[in-house]
């Protein structure tokens, strides 16, 4: 599961009540990215649990029974933060939008059916800000480990000199 330079393939979690639609996005994307599908939110956030580390993007749809897409990517949000979310719907549901704006701060909202072009767009797009996302934590934590042997090495200096 790598491409050409043998890096890993990004993973996606695709969560849709809707057997087909879960089997036309592995078709659609397990070339570009490493697919886990899930037909509901719990199996979702177990999946998340165990493959957080691989998984960059969650694409959720909104209609499903027991869990809606809005408040599964809000789970999501609360327990993998950098995971980038997007939701998915066939309805243009407004209140859905708004409360996956706010509740779950998705990436994007995006309407079913997908034109796979602008969707494998949305997709890049999403990974890229996850990328961008994760070398800013990185360069932060470098920044930090810096400043703080800094500060040791001044006090060693400040009580060396007594």
């Amino acid at each position: 599961m790598s491409n050409n330079d043998s890096q890993p393939l990004p993973g996606v979690l695709y969560v849709d009540d809707e057997t087909q639609a879960l089997k036309y996005f592995d078709m659609a994307f397990k070339r570009q990215y490493r697919v886990f599908t899930a037909d509901n939110g719990k199996d979702g956030l177990e999946i998340l649990e165990e493959h957080h580390a691989e998984i960059a993007i969650v694409v959720s749809d909104q209609r499903m029974p027991e869990m809606a897409g809005v408040d599964f990517l809000a789970k999501v949000r609360s327990r993998h933060p950098r995971t980038v979310r997007i939701l998915t719907t066939a309805y243009s549901d407004l209140e859905s939008a708004i409360r996956s704006v706010n509740e779950g701060k998705i990436y994007q909202y995006v309407t079913k059916p997908w034109d796979l072009q602008d969707f494998k767009m949305v997709l890049k797009r999403a990974f890229d800000y996850h990328s961008i996302l994760s070398e800013r934590d990185h360069l932060m934590a470098l920044k930090m480990s810096t400043l703080q042997r800094i500060i040791v090495a001044d006090r060693l200096k400040t009580l060396t000199s007594v």
